[in-house]
């Protein structure tokens, strides 16, 4: 009488660190990205600092023609003096010796206050006609030129910090439920071969756009050699969901029966070696591993090739890289 022997390939189960993710395309922008704009009128007397230069903020771009606001400050100075002179001999003949009527008093303190404004707001303007950048990175683009009229809100330089640059990413709304903000992720880059650099999730989007059905996710990259620029594409790595020690097996171990899953599993020894079933319950998938839920045990011998001819009980030998099932007839 013979009996049948299957042929398999084994796997000790481990428990194992295991991390699901989702690979999105995204868009490098800089950190900050502003354009300058004048805020006084007048033409262009000066460049100070031209593109492509680092600058800080606070440091002169452009200077605009200051004649006109110079003589008007310096007629404003001359009535706030004025007024404040009057102001004061008024103060002393109405408080000290009681002369002059209450109201004359506060038409004097009043005139002196407005004229203060009056010469304070010319200042503000004096210096607002040299346009300034408002905050530090390298100046990307000039658009004006030396004899240029300019008017308040006329762009006059566009400004990026790069030293840290921030990546645009849409995801797909079933992923919902899985991106939080500081969520980990790492990124590469088609033109920088070989290197991946780590950054986290920033910002995650409220809603979901109804035409590409994403939700927009934003995660910041140091740049400290600015080699990442803006606009280029990015390949995203985003961490989903992470699950410790969890049982991890090759998708293909699994056989589909109605009731749902299950693996089979070598006990025994040599000839006494036999097959049994385990039903397992899925908790994540992704590529050809399967994380399970239930019904296995680290340190258990899992079938990986041959367990589609087998059924509970089946004798089997365990051989090294068979390729596939087989079967053998023994005594």
């Amino acid at each position: 009488m013979f009996a049948r022997v299957v042929n398999v390939e084994v796997e000790e189960v481990r428990a194992r660190n295991f991390t699901r993710t989702a690979r999105l395309t995204g868009v490098v922008q800089a950190k900050r990205d502003v354009v300058v704009s004048a805020e006084e009128s007048g033409v262009v007397r000066r460049i100070v600092r031209d593109k492509g230069r680092a600058i800080r903020a606070g440091q002169s771009i452009v200077r605009l023609d200051d004649s006109i606001l110079a003589a008007q400050v310096r007629t404003a100075e001359a009535r706030a003096e004025l007024a404040r002179e009057v102001w004061e001999r008024r103060k002393r003949l109405y408080e000290d010796d009681g002369v002059g009527s209450e109201m004359s008093y506060l038409e004097a303190k009043y005139a002196a206050e407005e004229a203060e404004g009056n010469l304070a707001a010319l200042h503000e303007r004096l210096s607002r006609t040299t346009v300034v950048a408002p905050v530090g990175g390298i100046l990307e683009d000039r658009m004006v030129e030396v004899g240029a009229m300019v008017g308040p809100g006329t762009p006059v330089a566009r400004i990026v910090q790069v030293d840290t640059v921030k990546i645009l990413a849409g995801v797909p709304e079933r992923y919902a439920l899985d991106v939080t903000p500081g969520a980990a992720a790492s990124v590469s880059f088609d033109v920088i071969e070989g290197e991946r650099f780590e950054g986290q999730i920033e910002y995650v989007g409220a809603t979901v756009d109804s035409e590409n059905r994403t939700f927009p996710v934003e995660l910041v990259l140091p740049n400290p050699n600015g080699r990442i620029k803006p606009e280029m594409i990015a390949e995203i790595t985003l961490v989903r969901r992470e699950v410790p020690d969890a049982i991890v097996v090759p998708q293909q171990a699994l056989v589909s029966m109605e009731s749902g899953y299950v693996v089979f599993v070598v006990e025994g020894a040599g000839d006494d070696a036999t097959a049994q079933t385990r039903m397992v319950e899925v908790l994540a998938a992704q590529g050809n591993e399967v994380v399970l839920e239930s019904g296995l045990r680290a340190g258990e011998r899992l079938v990986v090739v041959g367990q589609q001819d087998l059924t509970a009980g089946d004798r089997v030998r365990v051989v090294p890289g068979a390729g596939g099932a087989g079967e053998a007839d023994a005594a």
